[in-house]
């Protein structure tokens, strides 16, 4: 098997080269792009096991490539890099499926550690996939979750989940009762623990909740433990 592939997208020169040649020095196969619509292009004719999409970038920003990739069914890992650090844009960027976000300036390190982690999470669902215990669907109350399809029913409806909204999700479904912190979420579901990132997890725990409960104000089914974190309700 050879090395995970990745492409990156950045406009700007003397940043595109440095993550080119710091990804190829971590044994990624790398190919890089300076704008959205080459990287659109790009993932079409050679698709890629990670993209590395700047946010702000001629012909197609980050946000627009990232909405026609995933409205063309793809489930590749995409890393978002912005010059912003509004909250707005990062929770826009995850609304429209991307997996993670780094607010420049960033560290060579951290952004390899996102790469690592959103790579290994990747590695780790397929291997679930291929599991013979992959088609057990997960149940509590109405709720029923097929981790193989990546499906989720409540009530009988079916709904639609981001990757990481689902896998969030899976992950509560997956321990009923447990209380997680914000830095287990991050570690467990991300794949990393960094100081400043908790509100990560808060904006897809607001999310699931308002995919799922009747009154996200009040929820019955994912539960804040004041003080402590969130869990899901023990199965009924």
């Amino acid at each position: 098997m050879g090395p995970s592939s990745i492409l990156v997208a950045e406009d700007q020169a003397d940043i595109r080269d440095l993550l080119v040649v710091n990804l190829r020095n971590a044994g990624y196969a790398v190919t890089a792009v300076a704008d959205g619509a080459a990287a659109l292009a790009g993932h079409a004719e050679a698709p890629v096991d990670l993209l590395i999409l700047d946010l702000m970038m001629p012909k197609m920003d980050g946000l627009e490539v990232c909405k026609a990739l995933r409205a063309r069914g793809s489930a590749t890992p995409i890393l978002m890099l912005t010059a912003k650090s509004t909250e707005l844009d990062r929770v826009l960027g995850l609304e429209l499926g991307a997996d993670d976000y780094l607010t420049k300036p960033f560290s060579l390190a951290e952004l390899l550690a996102r790469v690592k982690a959103l790579l290994r999470r990747a590695d780790l669902l397929r291997a679930a996939q291929a599991s013979p215990a992959a088609g057990s669907a997960i149940r509590n109350g109405a709720l029923e979750i097929q981790p193989a399809k990546r499906q989720v029913r409540y009530r009988g409806e079916l709904l639609e989940f981001t990757a990481l909204e689902f896998d969030l999700l899976l992950h509560f479904a997956s321990h009923p009762g447990r209380v997680f912190s914000r830095s287990q979420l991050l570690d467990a579901v991300w794949g990393y623990t960094h100081d400043g990132y908790e509100h990560t997890v808060t904006t897809h725990i607001n999310r699931l909740r308002a995919k799922l409960e009747a009154d996200p104000m009040r929820p019955e089914l994912i539960l804040t433990v004041r003080g402590a974190g969130y869990k899901m309700r023990d199965e009924p």
